[in-house]
């Protein structure tokens, strides 16, 4: 996102329904050079499901994605499900920051005194676990789906 910094990566993001067999979705990307993740630890997060955010009714569900990287430093691939409250909601995340400069401000603050803290370490699971404090923090900051 332009005016924010950030890891040395491109994030993407692929809504689809229904959501591919892991297999047959490693089968589309490995041409392309993109090879599933699995993450440095078995608990690592938002790698293999999403715990939603921001939708009080499915605030209880897990919901499958896959996620897959494109070389070292490259882009971060999560295909979701097209009905999944996390695929909204960072959607409406990603508008909300463009359009409100001190909110885009503050989360870059966030993300460098975590970069910080956490430089040197094998994985950035802790860095992504800790995010979550300043995600419950705003959500309610944004509007829902139009």
């Amino acid at each position: 996102m332009p005016w924010l910094a950030a890891k040395p990566f491109v994030d993407l993001q692929v809504r689809i329904l229904p959501l591919p067999s892991e297999e047959r979705l490693a089968a589309r990307l490995a041409p392309i050079g993109y090879v599933r993740s699995r993450g440095s630890r078995p608990d690592s997060p938002g790698v293999d499901r999403d715990i939603p955010r921001g939708d009080e009714e499915v605030a209880d569900e897990v919901w499958e994605k896959r996620l897959f990287v494109r070389g070292e430093g490259g882009a971060i691939l999560h295909v979701r499900r097209a009905d999944s409250p996390w695929g909204r909601y960072t959607v409406r995340f990603r508008d909300w920051l463009r359009a409100t400069p001190a909110a885009r401000e503050r989360y870059e603050a966030v993300k460098r005194e975590l970069s910080a803290r956490e430089r040197g370490k094998a994985d950035f699971d802790d860095c992504t676990r800790a995010k979550t404090a300043f995600f419950d923090e705003v959500q309610h900051l944004f509007a829902e789906d139009p």
